[in-house]
């Protein structure tokens, strides 16, 4: 079973390593489709998409846990 140390280490991993293919996707991809952002456009933005995708994880973790405690995936 992980630590609690390491279950943050890895939660806080995955949210730096999104939020830099975040950033990196939109530097990449706006322009193609023409738009036009400074470069803290892009850092505000992938924090939006950053906080709204941690907001995700944690409530469909959370979900999945009140499933298993159910019995319902065993």
């Amino acid at each position: 079973m992980q630590s609690r140390t390491m279950s943050f280490v890895e939660a806080l991993t995955n949210v730096v390593v999104g939020f830099g293919l975040a950033l990196l996707t939109q530097v990449l991809v706006f322009p193609v489709f023409g738009i036009a952002a400074s470069f803290d456009q892009h850092v505000s933005i992938a924090l939006i998409f950053t906080l709204v995708s941690l907001a995700r994880g944690y409530v469909l973790r959370r979900l999945f846990a009140r499933l298993s405690d159910r019995r319902l995936f065993r």
